[in-house]
């Protein structure tokens, strides 16, 4: 695997300091531990008003280690590698070990489920550029978003990039160490008009820079989306159909993720407790992950416990077909680990062969969302309002933009409502989905 110039620590270095650890806990007595070791090298520049605003380097490194005394267990974390730091630190672990609760869910994974042969994926695509091409290049951005329109005023326009390896090794003999890049291009606009004002952005992440989206594609995204917010309306308090527009899509599928994760289980505070083999969603959808996909930003070889990460299939023809569960969680609900400690890995949703337009359409008269705001969803009740702005559709076309507007519902009404999921799937993050049409919700106005 090519080494990444950017970080100032080789693979074999990782791995030492990995060892020396492991190797200092079982001195002290430890049964077993575990370390998680994470370096990252990169920078990032924002351009304001035609100039260079901040130039920010970052070279960070996070260092944590796990002890266990049979079943107890003690953690602690450092940044410091000189020997003196990393003795304390492993020794400040089993001090803590020695006088907490026996949990007996507590320890590694079985050695027989550790990712002893994980695969390689393709995430590490560094970026040969400059801090003065970025700054030209966030420069250029801005002169091309502002260019279009006299109402519009930059809030932030910024170029970043990161290198990191990642590393997870334990007292098993299993050591894991995988190279990612993330790149990323963004636009923060400020429009104004009379006496209002509104914001809006686009950007565009990937780990690979030749699949950024052109400086052109960002800037007239962000202006698009900005002005057609202006002379937005308020609305009467209504049921009518809702179009989560795919970016705010993500946090659908992310509410129900939460509710099938172990700890939402094993502490009964999950909407979903019981609700195994039960129809959830439709029947034509089906919610599965995919963690061994190059170039993907939610793709990793194993989980947060070294456990082999594989294909999962969460619902399957409407109905919950698995949980998403790490060991521990797994050994509380007297199951099988999923190897998803530490979150999901890439999770699609089946989708439909209709793009937004055609969803708009489909949905006749309803609201599209574009901007969710507050944190009102329960997960123990399944209880859903937020607030939330977009635009208001009749006879299937965009009539006006919406503010001040509040959507509520129960997320299991939500998920059995969903009438179409469209094709225009945003690969920004873990969870991939295209917009989702609700073919009823509350929407509460003025």
């Amino acid at each position: 695997m090519t080494e990444l110039a950017q970080i100032n620590f080789s693979k074999d270095q990782l791995k030492n300091l990995a060892e020396t650890m492991l190797k200092e806990a079982k001195l002290l007595g430890a049964t077993s531990a575990e370390v998680d070791i994470s370096v990252n090298k990169g920078f990032n520049v924002s351009a304001r008003k035609g100039d260079v605003e901040t130039v920010e380097y970052n070279q960070d490194k996070g260092i944590g280690i796990t002890v266990y005394f049979d079943k107890s267990s003690g953690s602690s974390s450092l940044s410091d590698l000189r020997p003196e730091a990393i003795k304390t630190a492993v020794k400040a672990a089993c001090d803590i070990a020695k006088y907490t609760d026996e949990d007996e869910y507590s320890g590694l994974a079985p050695k027989e489920l550790l990712a002893f042969e994980y695969p390689e994926i393709n995430l590490a695509y560094p970026w040969e550029v400059t801090v003065e091409e970025a700054i030209e290049t966030a420069k250029e951005l801005e002169h091309t978003a502002l260019k279009h329109d006299k109402r519009l005023a930059t809030e932030s326009v910024d170029v970043a990039t990161t290198a990191a390896y990642y590393v997870y090794a334990n007292s098993e003999g299993f050591y894991g160490c995988f190279p990612v890049t993330r790149h990323e291009l963004s636009c923060v606009l400020i429009a104004k008009e009379n006496s209002e004002m509104q914001r809006d952005f686009s950007y565009t992440v990937s780990c690979d820079p030749t699949l950024l989206k052109s400086i052109d594609y960002v800037a007239n995204e962000a202006v698009k989306k900005t002005l057609d917010r202006l002379n937005s309306r308020t609305l009467k308090t209504q049921n009518a159909p809702v179009i989560f527009a795919a970016d705010e899509a993500k946090s659908l599928l992310g509410h129900f993720i939460g509710a099938i994760s172990g700890s939402s289980l094993y502490r009964k505070s999950s909407f979903l407790l019981d609700h195994m083999g039960k129809q959830i969603f439709p029947k034509n959808i089906t919610i599965e992950e995919k963690p061994h996909l190059d170039k993907y930003l939610g793709s990793s070889p194993y989980d947060d416990n070294g456990v082999l990460t594989r294909n999962n299939v969460f619902i399957k023809d409407g109905v919950l077909n698995s949980y998403a569960l790490g060991i521990y969680s797994a050994r509380k609900l007297g199951l099988q680990t999923t190897a998803n400690a530490g979150g999901v890995h890439n999770l699609f949703i089946s989708t439909s062969d209709k793009n937004l337009n055609d969803l708009i359409k489909q949905m006749h008269k309803g609201l599209v969302v574009t901007e969710l705001m507050g944190q009102g969803v329960n997960l123990i009740t399944g209880d859903y309002s937020r607030g939330c702005s977009g635009f208001w559709v009749e006879n299937g076309e965009i009539q006006y933009p919406v503010k001040e507007a509040t959507i509520a519902g129960n997320l299991k009404d939500m998920y059995s409502n969903i009438g179409e999921v469209g094709n225009d799937v945003d690969k920004r993050g873990n969870i991939l989905t295209g917009s989702i049409l609700l073919n009823n919700m509350m929407i509460a106005g003025s």
